[in-house]
């Protein structure tokens, strides 16, 4: 689903705080240049906004101004579903409901690619393995998860 505007990525709120972080903020930081330049186009939700109603302002400001350069998605009974497959099947517990409803609406919208630095819940060989079982399972394609690290392009 590359459109003329970029690769349709859905990047959850790991991605919006690893901006601002020591460890992770060089990817971060070169991944949203490269949404400024239209590689990649951003899919916002408002679980997104949720988490981060109480970070920092520099982190929500940073959500806003990028929020407004993508599409907003809806929640909808279907991810909600496919969610609760993920949970069904073990991929994440109920505790991480949070994480695997992410993935859950990324894959619903049709999303290429969930980019994350949740490596425990999202960003794990196992876990990827998981949530792309149970998407076949449930008529879904699978889903590339990857860090900003891994996605972004070094090239001139």
């Amino acid at each position: 689903m590359t459109s003329e505007s970029g690769i349709r990525v859905y990047a959850d709120t790991s991605v919006y705080g690893g901006f601002f972080d020591e460890e992770f903020a060089a990817p971060t930081q070169f991944f949203f240049q490269q949404v400024r330049e239209e590689r990649f186009r951003l899919v916002d939700s408002p679980l997104i906004e949720d988490e981060l109603a109480e970070a920092p302002e520099a982190v929500r400001s940073l959500h806003q101004e990028f929020s407004m350069r993508g599409e907003t998605a809806t929640l909808n009974q279907e991810a909600v579903q496919l969610q609760l497959a993920y949970i069904e099947a073990g991929v994440v517990s109920p505790k991480w409901e949070v994480d695997a409803l992410h993935v859950a609406l990324a894959t619903v919208l049709g999303c290429e690619i969930v980019v994350s630095w949740n490596f425990k819940h999202i960003v794990h060989y196992e876990k990827i393995e998981g949530y792309n079982e149970v998407n076949v399972a449930n008529g879904y394609g699978p889903i590339r998860i990857h860090t900003p690290q891994e996605v972004i392009s070094y090239e001139d």
